[in-house]
């Protein structure tokens, strides 16, 4: 069967491609709608079929919440273990053989903002004279980005190994955005770092940061040890766990819940090696990146897609090494209210868009015989899962159990009518019980307040949670069945930087 999929997926590749794009929001629609028709014909159907996901939902709650818990530990101890210290007991010179090359793609973001993602930097532990940073500019962003390249370079001139800037301009065929401009910075620090200076490939790695990321001061120390120490480090990527924390005091409330759960849900991620997967800012080396030609540039989901690219091309064989440090990113925020809750809208379509890569998947799951069945099949089915239930989700746990004895009167007439309600209810009540462990890890995470944000935030803190089911809604579900409906109606997304001030 598997040899059959491929002979097809090889012999008609744009009709399969198609289908695939198609599947996604067939499925995501049928799920949303068949408990209101099933209601009708098949009520019994919907009642089962609201019982599984509630368990299947109570499950995955409480499997996050314990992860999250386990994850905060490890950060915590790992944030305040001295790991340059480490380096130089167990290593002596030479972890000085290794370079950092770090590339921050941008594209009109502030001045002030690169400002505050360089100064980060210079607080690295790790010696400064070994990154290498390369300030990834959109050459359509005209006069200022080349103004800010000059007045960044002027201003940490000396403080690292190197500074440079790259100015990505608009070519045929590919799609605008971080993808397509990191290749174009990455290979221009190859050249630089590897082609001029003469570094060596093998001692590079290379990190791909958001330019509204700060990251852990141990970050680089703790990469090299880990990269000194792993088997095989050309064949891994590194994650840390990114935090909306950056602005978390600043946002309106909605926006902050979004924010949280997500920077929670990254953190349990760091303890699921099974699930770990490039997110936002990761890290490789360049070695590896030059070899699987670095990113691909016809993509919107850059993170996602590199892994399974490097995946693939490594035969199954590359996998992702939890680094457990803060990464701290921006939530959404505009000088508007209004614009802030547009911009998070996008941003998590954006997000959701990462469903259009699963052609990408499905298609590499099938030509790739080489690599053992169940070993991508666990690999890929994960993030299926994911994609396919990202708008589902929220209507299968809230509305969808009251459908039923509610649309179809004989049906309400019935024991397992009656006690439907009640039960998802009662279920979803013990799902709560993840909520609390989310505040609780959030409280103990999250940044101080500061002396000029509102006290009454901070007191009525543990009662935002209360707006999930709303934010769920229209920051979960719209933007997912968005996403969705766009890619079955062969409608392509533009890449919209996520505004941040």
């Amino acid at each position: 069967m598997l040899k059959l999929f491929k002979k097809w997926i090889i012999r008609y590749p744009n009709k399969t491609t198609r289908l695939l794009e198609i599947i996604p929001g067939l499925f995501s629609w049928n799920m949303i709608l068949f408990p209101i028709w099933g209601s009708f014909l098949v009520p019994e159907a919907v009642a089962v079929y609201v019982i599984t996901f509630t368990v299947y939902w109570l499950w995955r709650s409480l499997v996050m919440a314990l992860g999250a818990v386990l994850a905060h530990f490890k950060i915590k101890k790992a944030s305040q273990f001295d790991w340059m210290e480490d380096l130089k007991t167990n290593f002596g010179a030479k972890y000085k053989k290794v370079h950092h090359a770090i590339i921050i793609p941008t594209y009109q973001e502030p001045l002030s903002t690169l400002e505050r993602t360089l100064n980060s930097l210079t607080k690295q532990t790790f010696p400064l004279e070994n990154l290498h940073l390369i300030l990834a500019f959109e050459e359509r962003e005209g006069k200022e980005a080349w103004e800010k390249a000059k007045e960044l370079t002027r201003q940490f001139k000396g403080k690292f190994g190197s500074l440079s800037a790259s100015f990505h301009p608009d070519i045929a065929g590919e799609v605008k955005g971080k993808s397509s401009n990191t290749s174009w910075g990455g290979k221009q620090l190859k050249r630089e770092l590897v082609d001029e200076q003469g570094l060596d490939i093998n001692n590079i790695t290379v990190t791909c940061e958001d330019a509204d990321v700060l990251l852990h001061k141990s970050y680089f120390a703790y990469l090299t040890y880990s990269f000194l120490t792993i088997d095989n480090p050309y064949n891994h990527s590194w994650q840390g766990g990114i935090v909306f924390y950056n602005n978390v005091w600043q946002v309106p409330a909605p926006i902050r819940v979004v924010g949280v759960i997500a920077s929670i849900n990254q953190m349990y991620i760091l303890t699921r090696r099974d699930r770990l997967i490039n997110f936002s800012t990761y890290s490789t080396t360049l070695k590896h990146v030059d070899e699987i030609g670095y990113w691909d540039t016809d993509v919107i989901p850059e993170d996602y897609h590199m892994f399974f690219k490097s995946y693939f091309a490594k035969e199954g064989k590359f996998a992702v090494e939890p680094i457990f440090l803060p990464i701290y990113a921006d939530m959404p925020e505009s000088k508007k209210k209004l614009a802030t809750f547009k911009n998070q809208y996008e941003q998590l379509k954006r997000w959701a868009w990462g469903v259009s890569d699963d052609v990408y998947l499905v298609r590499k799951f099938f030509i790739h015989d080489e690599i053992p069945f169940w070993q991508k099949f666990i690999r890929v089915i994960k993030v299926l899962e994911d994609h396919l239930l990202w708008p589902v989700n929220w209507f299968a746990v809230t509305v969808s159990a009251l459908l039923p004895p509610l649309l179809n009167s004989e049906f309400n007439k019935t024991t397992l009518g009656k006690t439907l309600p009640q039960v998802s209810s009662t279920l979803l009540t013990i799902a709560l019980m993840s909520m609390i462990i989310i505040f609780i890890i959030d409280a103990l995470n999250r940044p101080k307040r500061p002396e000029n944000s509102s006290f009454l935030s901070y007191l009525l803190q543990p009662f935002e949670f209360l707006l999930a089911p709303i934010v769920g809604f229209f920051y979960s579900a719209l933007p997912g069945i968005d996403a969705h409906t766009r890619l079955m109606m062969g409608k392509k997304l533009e890449y919209k930087v996520t505004e941040k001030v």
